[in-house]
């Protein structure tokens, strides 16, 4: 058995591997709201639209996001991209979230009158 570091560094490592296999070191992250509230807002649709339409893009890493306690702007869809600053677009629907994948995703032009602060 090796020293508590060694076996630290292990762990480490392992975690890291594992990130890397979902493709959480992505330049493209997308995280869509999923706590309860959301749900009941519509982001399941939203979700699956995001996940099947992007599902062979290389260097994206979709996952959900808890509550963020803005209801009333539900569901949200917040997108991280390297070099770029974070944009959050608000009341996603599933029509929103295939014009967010065309426009936003593929093209890099951010649709500011869906977005939220």
């Amino acid at each position: 058995m090796g020293t508590p570091l060694c076996i630290l560094e292990e762990k480490r490592k392992q975690a890291k591997s594992r990130l890397e296999e979902i493709g959480y070191f992505s330049d493209t992250k997308i995280y869509i709201g999923m706590a309860t509230c959301e749900i009941a807002a519509g982001s399941v649709p939203v979700m699956e639209i995001f996940k099947n339409e992007l599902k062979n893009q290389k260097n994206i890493y979709i996952s959900q996001k808890g509550c963020a306690g803005r209801c009333n702007l539900e569901p949200t869809v917040e997108i991280y991209q390297k070099d770029k600053e974070p944009v959050k677009y608000i009341q996603v629907t599933p029509e929103k979230a295939k014009t967010i994948i065309e426009k936003h995703i593929k093209n890099g032009e951010i649709i500011t009158e869906w977005m939220g602060k």
